[in-house]
């Protein structure tokens, strides 16, 4: 409840910045009314040269920013299109709306199991408010930088070597959320975060493989040492049966020399048994 009653007054205090922004005052003071009834006499005098200082045009995805003697005028950003500003009085900033895209630079970051990894990573925004990002902040674009930088490595600084490689889905969500609360104030609005690379020492690469390789071999031999059981139970099994039947053992002996036989034009020796020879013996 009470995270609850905080985000609701901190949205309630942007709320009410962003309209003191948005709008301007009636207390210009006398000097500044006369500075404005002025322009705009001077503007009426020099027609039709001054109407060219008067007209300003911003582009379907730009915004203007006007200020008048030093305060944002009343109705906030101006455009797309046709506008008009008073020259001795009124200047204006353009702020462009377009997604915007940055590569977060390699941080070598130490994780929670003490090991030095290189990250980088990518992020787009655009500017969602442009009044806030040019009243409340000097530079929106090397601002929002900065701070996905330092974000990046506050997030994996948290995060073990393991949990890095496997769960770049959390860790961009969590950047993606921390960097959208930061610059909310200043009229920024993250669209998505992404990591690129998770690059490792080159030990810590040969340890891995090494490990891997020996996980990979002890998996294998495990596989062999059961083929060769059931295999052995295969090879008592038969030789159970052939127990039942002595006569199976030679057709099976006799089998075996054909199969070797029909493989290579080859003689082959082999000893007779005796009890074979038996029934012509007798006769």
């Amino acid at each position: 409840m009470d995270s609850e009653k905080e985000c609701e007054m901190t949205r309630t205090k942007r709320r009410e910045r962003q309209a003191g922004l948005e709008t301007v005052g009636s207390n210009m003071g006398l000097c500044g009314w006369l500075l404005v009834l002025f322009s705009i006499l001077l503007t009426l005098l020099t027609l039709p040269v001054s109407i060219w200082m008067c007209i300003k045009i911003v582009k379907e995805y730009e915004r203007a920013i006007i200020f008048r003697l030093g305060r944002i005028l009343r109705g906030g950003a101006k455009g797309p299109g046709l506008f008009f500003i008073l020259p001795c009085t009124d200047s204006f900033i353009n702020v462009d709306m377009r997604t915007i895209t940055f590569d977060i630079p390699p941080q070598e970051v130490l994780t929670k199991d003490s090991v030095t990894v290189s990250v980088d990573g990518v992020v787009y925004y655009h500017v969602q408010n442009a009044t806030l990002a040019v009243a409340n902040i000097t530079n929106a674009d090397a601002a929002t930088r900065l701070l996905a930088q330092t974000t990046l490595r506050n997030v994996l600084g948290t995060k073990n070597l393991s949990e890095i490689l496997s769960d770049r889905e959390e860790i961009a969500h969590s950047m993606h959320s921390t960097l959208d609360d930061a610059t909310d104030d200043w009229g920024i609005k993250v669209e998505r975060v992404e990591l690129k690379d998770v690059k490792l020492p080159l030990q810590l690469q040969r340890a891995m493989a090494a490990e891997a390789e020996a996980t990979r071999e002890a998996r294998a031999k495990v596989i062999a040492a059961e083929g060769e059981m059931n295999a052995s139970r295969a090879l008592k099994e038969a030789a159970m049966v052939i127990a039942e039947a002595p006569s199976a053992l030679q057709l099976r002996y006799l089998q075996t020399l054909n199969t070797i036989a029909a493989e290579k034009n080859s003689t082959i020796i082999f000893p007779l048994p005796i009890d074979m020879m038996q029934g012509f013996l007798k006769r």
